[in-house]
């Protein structure tokens, strides 16, 4: 009895970052906006902190500390990227909290963005946090409007039973 509930997990997210939800598909990147690297949302950053959008494990901090990657429950895969073309800014505008390889719980300090210089090095800050393993996934549940950082769910997403054999 019940044997639908068997193996149907789903991990909510909360805001990583302070501002307005954005649909992925304004993104001004083809990358984001098309899906290439995975599904989600974007968010118009309003405050300099990113927050750990759950409990997980950081799997990857791009060595420009504008990108983090994390392993949430149940093996999805989270990744938090600051901003369009932030890359070519070598780490200018970002200061790393976290470390790789280390447990965190849902509000916990990842990056410090100094939003202001960021957009005067003409960069984008739209932030994409996107599943990049929707293959093992499906979205349930996303926001809209203005959230704040490690207290506003963003996105419920349904982790999809492994199959056996």
């Amino acid at each position: 009895m019940f044997n639908f509930l068997k193996g149907s997990k789903v991990v909510s997210l909360y805001a990583p970052i302070e501002g307005i939800i954005k649909y992925i598909e304004e993104v001004p990147d083809t990358l984001f906006a098309g899906k290439m690297v995975g599904d989600g949302i974007a968010i118009e950053p309003t405050g300099g902190v990113v927050v750990a959008p759950c409990d997980g494990k950081i799997v990857q901090i791009s060595s420009t500390n504008h990108a983090v990657g994390i392993e949430a429950d149940f093996g999805l895969e989270i990744l938090i990227h600051v901003g369009i073309d932030t890359v070519e800014l070598k780490g200018d505008g970002f200061r790393r909290v976290a470390k790789v390889d280390t447990k965190v719980k849902k509000g916990d300090v990842l990056l410090e963005i100094d939003l202001e210089k960021i957009k005067s090095l003409e960069k984008h800050t739209i932030t994409p946090v996107i599943i990049t393993n929707m293959e093992k996934a499906d979205i349930i549940f996303s926001a809209k409007g203005d959230v704040k950082a490690g207290q506003t769910l963003v996105m419920k997403v349904k982790v999809k039973k492994e199959k056996v054999g």
